[in-house]
């Protein structure tokens, strides 16, 4: 069996595996153990392994992924998500579907410091759910509203998946952070429009709430001050090239304990959860990054990933036609994977054959281009059924919701992502444009 054919027959065996409910990390681990024996040798896996653990996590670059979620689980446990969404609500709660409105705000403010779509959307959905339901706003609103703001975790900066997405294709990370404002920005507008239309065609299920007036509002943007220095200190220092992505990290730890202490959520107990927690995420993150490195090198070593690359770069098929089928495909799979494993699963063959592509643009502004709409893509899985972890994680907080209504409330905010997705392709530039501004 030629090489080409046996990594086919790899990537078969690896779903068969996970489609058997094998973890993920470890179906990888194996199909890569697999192709690597087969194409290399025994000894040749023997000497990998021997270093490839040191040379993987030793290196600097991850030591962002940890603090980032250190920092995320610290603001989780600090009690500052009420106050974000009071915030929220104060200024929009009165409009129609406004606490709808107000969660997604929420979500995309909290998500600026935690990084992380599930916490973003079990830590929103504790504050905003009983509000929204004590209003009378129908669980299908409620529920569609906290998922879908859930997902802005995964692309408003800084964002774990887009971490890691960066040390997979060698870019660099304050840029794809820039490169991700712009669309993070388009998902919050275009999720509070779906509410919008959503409500005038269904009225009852979004009503209106009391206006606050303007002091009360003044005070809201107060009780919120620490969140905007955290965002701040951190996305402005690296931005600025004051910081490392890593050091920006390790001040926002220092950061949000100090402040989060300051406001009386952190205690040594919580703090101590936090750290616990961020060794078992980080672990399970670990994991699957070590199992896709597995994988990835045997798919490297069949030259797979390159012979397709080759095949398109020399065909007649239009660039945008392949754009489009990977999109496709990674919807089909967002029905099914998370997000972190379908990024490392994918990215390694997709990514080269994106960049033998010609769209026009230079090869960094193709990169960012690419990794935002992967990201994007990627992000819809998370409220797509039958797999969208945020609708698991709703409906577990919220047990008096039956899972239809859940899935018939994400509807009007997948044709959302879908605008977004067609404008991104529609329009390159949206995704590197705050680059070259800021940083060219």
């Amino acid at each position: 069996m030629d090489p080409f054919t046996f990594s086919l027959v790899l990537i078969a065996g690896l779903f068969v595996l996970i489609f058997m409910r094998m973890p993920i990390a470890l179906a990888m681990a194996i199909a890569g153990i697999i192709g690597y024996v087969h194409l290399s040798s025994f000894a040749g896996l023997k000497a990998y392994l021997s270093t490839a653990w040191v040379d993987k996590f030793m290196s600097y670059d991850f030591a962002v992924v940890p603090l980032f979620i250190l920092m995320g689980h610290l603001a989780t446990r600090s009690g500052i998500s009420a106050s974000i969404f009071n915030a929220a609500r104060a200024w929009i709660g009165h409009l129609r579907g406004g606490l709808a409105m107000a969660a997604v705000a929420g979500c995309a403010l909290f998500g600026s410091i935690s990084g992380s779509s599930l916490a973003t959307a079990s830590t929103m959905t504790r504050v905003a759910m009983p509000e929204m339901r004590k209003h009378g706003f129908s669980g299908a609103l409620s529920a569609g509203s906290l998922a879908a703001g859930g997902t802005l975790g995964i692309l408003i900066p800084p964002s774990i998946v887009l971490i890691i997405f960066a040390l997979l294709t060698e870019q660099n990370i304050v840029k794809l952070f820039l490169a991700a404002t712009v669309p993070g920005f388009l998902a919050v507008v275009g999720f509070m429009i779906a509410i919008s239309i959503y409500v005038r065609l269904f009225p009852h299920e979004g009503p209106t709430s009391e206006r606050a007036t303007f002091r009360q509002r003044v005070r809201a943007i107060g009780e919120i001050w620490h969140v905007l220095v955290i965002f701040t200190v951190v996305l402005g220092g690296i931005y600025g090239g004051y910081f490392t992505p890593a050091q920006g990290a390790s001040v926002g730890v220092i950061l949000t304990l100090v402040l989060g202490s300051l406001k009386g959520g952190l205690t040594p107990r919580t703090v101590l959860e936090s750290l616990i927690d961020t060794a078992g995420t980080s672990a399970m993150i670990f994991a699957i990054v070590f199992g896709a490195d597995l994988f990835n090198v045997a798919l490297a070593l069949s030259r797979m990933p390159m012979d397709v690359a080759q095949y398109f770069a020399a065909s007649d098929i239009a660039p945008m036609v392949v754009l489009l089928a990977i999109v496709l495909f990674y919807l089909v799979m967002g029905c099914l994977m998370d997000s972190l494993s379908m990024i490392l699963l994918t990215v390694p063959v997709f990514f080269p054959t994106i960049m033998a592509l010609d769209f026009g643009l230079l090869p960094e502004q193709q990169a960012m281009w690419f990794g935002i709409i992967a990201l994007v893509v990627v992000e819809m899985g998370l409220i797509t059924p039958p797999v969208g972890m945020n609708l698991f994680v709703i409906s577990a907080m919220a047990r008096d919701i039956p899972m239809t209504q859940i899935f018939r409330g994400t509807l009007p905010f997948i044709l959302a992502e879908f605008s977004r997705i067609a404008i991104l392709i529609t329009f390159p530039a949206l995704s590197y444009w705050l680059v070259d501004l800021v940083m060219n």
